[in-house]
């Protein structure tokens, strides 16, 4: 386990990055400032945490535009991995790795409520506990198993395939014994689709034409659809569905703004048709079952089965610029910031 610990310092001085201004749409390093905060102690029932790896996630555009969720002048509604140093908190001692709400800051005084995973004694690098055996790696395990389990023969497509929760999806669908198709937005995407994640077919959606394509690669109609963009990409792979086929949708990445509501082409006639079964899958409604999920995706990672690429960056100064990049450019990778050291 110590050597699953990267070296971290300890300071008097809690850095945090908060929200100073609500942003227009999808967040931008602008946004956000940098403060220096007194180090915080827990009370009874609390414990202190030293953060070290940050996540900058897609979920994140949601959060920035709920007052009640993320208030200004607080430090940003985050995800994070740390180290527990100090407890009052006899099921959480010093020592044990945690994952959860903890903001982009040094120190957060926390809560079991504030927890979705407690690492005990880690198996993996503490980043994974923030990638594929945390939020987007859980996600698709949950999601896939709950709304369209994969089976042999099964056609499968799957957006933003790259990605930790895509690449997820992917290598559990192989393992199922289906045919999956991936769809990115960079030819190095593609080759890693096909290289480590599992896909059968893996194509860059900016360069191919899209339904033609998927026609060609699956004739007979894809039998799941784990969708992570919405979009014209769904427009395109709704057409593209077999019948009594089963769609997850996971996220909206293709869209970067609700409000006024964005309009497009009308489904209902595909869902119709084609007596299609569509699912919505938050994966905060499911908070339980991190445990379990995280068990069956560990056992998948120490035997080989599933294949990870954590991109981290040091420095807490690069935390939201991360989160704007995610935005503006969508083949940017998901990013973890380690803040143990300088």
């Amino acid at each position: 386990m110590q050597g699953l610990i990267p070296p971290f310092k300890t300071d008097p001085v809690n850095r945090q990055v908060i929200l100073s201004r609500r942003p227009a749409g999808s967040p931008v390093t602008a946004d956000f400032a940098r403060r220096d905060a007194q180090v915080p102690s827990p009370g009874e029932g609390m414990f202190l945490v030293r953060n070290l790896y940050l996540a900058a996630d897609p979920v994140q555009r949601g959060w920035v535009a709920n007052p009640a969720m993320t208030p200004l002048d607080e430090p940003m509604r985050a995800l994070a991995v740390g180290i527990v140093l100090d407890s009052r908190d006899t099921g959480v001692r010093p020592g044990d790795i945690v994952y959860g709400f903890l903001g982009w800051q040094d120190y957060k005084v926390a809560t079991r409520a504030d927890l979705l995973s407690h690492i005990e004694n880690p198996v993996a690098p503490l980043s994974a506990y923030a990638g594929v055996l945390g939020m987007p790696g859980v996600t698709a395990w949950l999601a896939l198993g709950d709304i369209a389990p994969p089976y042999d023969g099964a056609g499968v497509l799957v957006s933003t395939a790259a990605g930790t929760v895509g690449s997820v999806v992917g290598q559990i669908a192989h393992r199922a014994g289906a045919f999956v198709v991936g769809l990115t937005g960079n030819d190095d995407k593609v080759k890693l689709c096909l290289a480590d994640y599992g896909y059968d077919a893996a194509y860059n959606y900016k360069s191919v034409d899209l339904a033609s394509v998927l026609a060609e690669v699956r004739p007979q109609g894809f039998d799941i659809y784990f969708d992570n963009t919405g979009g014209p990409i769904l427009d395109t792979a709704i057409r593209t569905m077999a019948r009594h086929g089963r769609i997850v949708h996971c996220g909206t990445a293709a869209t970067p703004s609700w409000n006024p509501p964005p309009t497009g082409l009308r489904n209902e006639r595909e869902i119709l048709m084609r007596a299609l079964t569509c699912g919505g899958f938050v994966i905060f409604d499911h908070v339980a079952r991190f445990p379990e999920a995280i068990e069956r995706l560990t056992d998948m990672v120490l035997a080989g089965q599933l294949k990870f690429h954590d991109h981290v960056e040091p420095g807490i100064d690069r935390i939201s610029r991360s989160l704007e990049a995610l935005f503006a450019d969508s083949n940017a990778p998901k990013t973890l910031v380690y803040i143990g050291e300088d």
